[in-house]
């Protein structure tokens, strides 16, 4: 592992149920476990969703921009002897193209677009479809 290889983030607690991720460029996000703000859960979901929705944007773009492009990512959260998680996850396209010969060509790559994002390209999704150790530690022990 190399020092360009790393990622990290710093989550914050700001108040009872509430915290703020920051990268290292200093972005900022926001999340909480209860009310109208993001869950951890969802913002699993949301990273599955937008990664990906960058690997097929730039691949479809490079012809013609989209009218519509959303993806809805879903998942059962179950709590068993396995302890909580998410189970069918299921990332969604519904991506529309104007008229035009550019926009054919980008509606014919779309499948192949999604298919290499599922099996190469999206990190987060691969992360969690192959499945990585994750450790946790209290610093200073």
């Amino acid at each position: 592992m190399t020092e360009d290889s790393l990622r990290s983030v710093t989550v914050e607690r700001t108040g009872n149920g509430h915290f703020t991720a920051t990268n290292a460029r200093g972005g900022t996000i926001s999340f909480a476990t209860e009310g109208a703000a993001f869950t951890p859960v969802e913002l699993l979901l949301a990273a599955i969703g937008g990664c990906t929705a960058v690997d097929v944007d730039v691949a479809t773009t490079r012809h013609a921009a989209p009218d519509r492009f959303e993806v809805t990512v879903t998942g059962h959260k179950v709590s068993d002897e396995q302890g909580n998680r998410l189970t069918d996850l299921a990332v969604t396209f519904s991506v529309a193209f104007p008229d035009g010969e550019a926009a054919e060509r980008a509606r014919a790559i779309l499948p192949r677009a999604v298919k290499a994002s599922h099996d190469r390209l999206c990190t987060v999704s691969r992360t969690v479809e192959i499945g990585t150790p994750v450790t946790a530690t209290i610093a200073g022990t």
